[in-house]
């Protein structure tokens, strides 16, 4: 068991220190591990290509908004399946919860169809709509868990003391299940800074994130710089998942339902 336990790691972490030595590569060309001097070059290369900086601004501002509004709509798909009868609620929860299920290249080849047929060319709409889809789970998922933590009587007790259904929402339920609100802002945030699969069907010339930019240095000119790429984004999803720890503890947001007030 212990055989099995350490190979797994292994498995999982040779990879990313292998990648994290190669990006402070100091040659200018891929060769043998491990390097023979260090240095941040690659890096230096990274910020200074106009190519990747425009595939990272827009990568930043699809993940700000998409989290947005996926954070948004699933405070009110939440509020809504919470009211609903047991059957009705876990039909409409497995409904929204499929993209998880579905992989990335099957949803990014059928909005791809779906903007064609509809007409819509903006390679940024179509961007925005896609990460809206993929990330919507991830964001009702965790509100869904802390909702379900608190306890109905608060809110009657608030509704005993006069207040009304939506004076209820905004002074007790959204107060106690914030902590689920912003897990699952920071989920939607990094799951769409990541996502390649169906990025690639919704991209243009002129609109496309930082991995679809990766992607396609891989095709034409593969250097290091790509693995400087992935050793900042394996850091941002680090302090993302450390924040989210910090904030809620990852085993409440994926084991129990319960909130933290």
């Amino acid at each position: 068991m212990t055989a099995t336990i350490v190979a797994i790691i292994a498995l999982l972490v040779v990879p990313l220190a292998i990648t994290v030595a190669m990006s402070f590569d100091a040659r200018e060309y891929l060769g043998p591990f491990p390097p023979a001097r260090l240095s941040v070059g690659w890096y230096q290369r990274f910020f200074s290509d106009d190519y990747l900086m425009h595939g990272l601004r827009t990568s930043l501002l699809l993940a700000v908004i998409s989290a947005t509004s996926a954070t948004t709509l699933g405070i009110a798909a939440a509020l809504a399946i919470k009211r609903l009868p047991k059957g009705a609620r876990d039909a409409v929860t497995a409904l929204f919860l499929a993209p998880l299920i579905v992989p990335g290249v099957v949803v990014g080849f059928a909005l791809l169809l779906f903007y064609a047929r509809a007409g819509i060319d903006n390679g940024f709409l179509r961007l925005l709509g896609g990460h809206v889809v993929i990330t919507f789970p991830y964001a009702i998922r965790t509100i869904l868990a802390a909702l379900n933590g608190v306890p109905p009587s608060l809110i009657d007790a608030a509704l005993s003391l006069g207040a009304n259904h939506r004076r209820a929402v905004w002074t007790v339920t959204l107060p106690l299940i914030r902590t689920g609100i912003v897990a699952g802002a920071i989920f939607a945030f990094a799951f769409s800074l990541d996502d390649v699969a169906a990025s690639l069907f919704l991209s243009d010339p002129h609109n496309y994130t930082l991995p679809v930019a990766l992607v396609s240095m891989m095709h034409a000119n593969f250097d290091l710089t790509i693995a400087a790429v992935a050793v900042l984004l394996m850091g941002v999803t680090a302090v993302l998942m450390l924040a989210l720890d910090r904030l809620a503890g990852l085993d409440r947001i994926v084991g129990a339902s319960v909130y933290r007030a």
